[in-house]
């Protein structure tokens, strides 16, 4: 097993995400000209349940195999054996639930769809533990070169059908295609062996610690997908359309700038598990990067929504505008806590992370249906903001207070600084809104530059800026004293 660093493994993952985040808006803004919202709307409904039945396939192996160090090859052999089992029941479940599926939202085409679907099924649940293998291993150069690669193969095929007006079956392409090309990687690569009997002891080792990580993961499930099951069915298609490439655009900073770290933090963290001092300390230089990269990518997403769609994914997205405006106010508050999963696993207390998850999904359901009882996915996307920023304060009072029994108000006041800036660059960029510009392109930029310099200042001014040199810089070296 590798001994990767922290900041190493957080600049490896840095490289191959920012690559593939650069692939991916490329992609997206091509097919977003070939296609129209409802065909987007209409994957967007089936995506929501290929999740939870992802969900219920990985029962949380992932995370168990890579937090158990006594686990042999021959456990990990009948694991991965469990798994092929379990993708062939979830891929012929999916197939049958795409019949009662079709039927509530009274369109047939979800039959076609749900069947194609459910081969993307279980190549994603044969995947769980060549993944988990790869991330225990440190093997996170390898990772990055398969997502890299994985994008170029598949949107290459998927624009192609696109461009001939294959509409929605176009995107349901490209789920097959990652799931399948990610296998012949995973397989090829770790060369995991199927068994046709399974030894049950293997499964008991890790079945603790899963449970109540598959518990979490289902509740979060509802919690992040009911949106769009109501959107769907009560607003319509189009509307979910238009709600969904907005709540995709603002997780784009929410993953791809959170999850160059805590992708590696669980593997690496997982070592540390009895040494909560060390962990915390660990977590706490993780959080302030993202805290700091968060507050500027809020401020500016919210002010530059109109900009960032249009310019995008061009003007036929309007509508999209000002739901993509609310959920930029949450992004700092969710970059943040999407990384207490990791801590929640590498202390191996899955039981109070799903104890959390109950908490937070509470919020987040009377968020979506007070937003769609009003009616539009604006008010949709406004209590959603609201609620993940309560959510803020409820996930850490777990992890900090009774997880790693830190002080909590301790821990808040490393946040004040970043507050300060946040108020200030959103203020700055506020004064350049006011005027209009002829162009997108220039409102953009100026909007960028005016903004990046007024928050550079504010980080030169609180001191901040050492956080992302020691992040992204080189430690100096200790000169020996003879």
């Amino acid at each position: 097993m590798g001994n990767t660093s922290i900041r190493k493994a957080v600049m490896i993952n840095f490289v191959g995400k920012y690559s593939n985040i650069l692939l991916g808006l490329v992609y997206s803004a091509i097919l977003s000209r070939f296609l129209e919202p409802k065909d987007f709307g209409v994957v967007a409904v089936v995506t929501v349940f290929t999740s939870f039945f992802s969900l219920l396939a990985n029962m949380g192996i992932g995370p168990a195999i890579i937090q158990n160090r006594e686990l042999s090859n021959n456990d990990v052999n009948n694991i991965y054996s469990y798994t092929v089992y379990i993708g062939l029941l979830i891929g012929i479940a999916f197939s049958l639930f795409s019949i009662p599926l079709s039927m509530f939202y009274g369109d047939s085409v979800y039959i076609p769809i749900g069947i194609l679907l459910s081969i993307s099924l279980f190549f994603n649940t044969v995947n769980i533990v060549p993944n988990a293998i790869l991330l225990k291993e440190h093997r996170f150069k390898l990772v990055n070169m398969r997502l890299v690669s994985v994008t170029i193969i598949t949107a290459i095929p998927t624009l192609i059908m696109a461009n001939f007006g294959f509409k929605y079956y176009s995107i349901v392409l490209h789920s097959i295609l990652v799931s399948f090309v990610k296998f012949i990687w995973n397989y090829l690569t770790v060369k995991p062996q199927f068994h046709f009997r399974v030894d049950s002891d293997s499964i008991k080792k890790i079945r603790s610690f899963s449970s109540f990580q598959m518990g979490f993961s289902v509740i979060n499930y509802f919690s992040r997908n009911l949106d769009n099951l109501l959107i769907g069915r009560f607003i319509g298609s189009e509307a979910l359309g238009y709600y969904d490439k907005s709540y995709r655009l603002m997780l784009y900073p929410v993953n791809n700038l959170t999850h160059v770290i805590t992708p590696v933090l669980h593997p690496i963290l997982s070592a540390s598990q009895f040494d909560k001092d060390k962990l915390f300390n660990q977590y706490k230089k993780v959080i302030n990067i993202l805290s700091v990269l968060g507050v500027f990518v809020s401020a500016f997403s919210f002010f530059a929504a109109e900009e960032i769609i249009l310019i995008m994914y061009g003007n036929q997205w309007g509508l999209s505008v000002i739901s993509f405006r609310y959920l930029a106010l949450s992004i700092w508050a969710q970059m943040i806590t999407s990384s207490t999963g990791s801590i929640f696993q590498s202390i191996g207390n899955t039981k109070l992370l799903f104890k959390t998850g109950l908490l937070s999904s509470a919020l987040q359901v009377s968020s979506i249906l007070i937003g769609v009882l009003l009616g539009d996915i604006n008010s949709v996307a406004l209590f959603i903001t609201i609620g993940y920023n309560i959510n803020f304060f409820i996930t850490f009072f777990m992890l900090i207070k009774i997880g790693l029994g830190k002080s909590l108000v301790d821990f808040y006041k490393g946040f004040l600084p970043d507050i300060f800036n946040f108020i200030i660059t959103f203020g700055a960029i506020f004064v350049v809104s006011q005027f209009r510009f002829d162009s997108l392109f220039i409102s953009f930029g100026t909007k960028l530059v005016i903004g990046s310099l007024v928050y550079c200042t504010t980080l030169v001014f609180t001191k901040r800026y050492k956080i992302l040199l020691m992040a992204f810089g080189r430690k100096k070296k200790k000169t020996k004293v003879s």
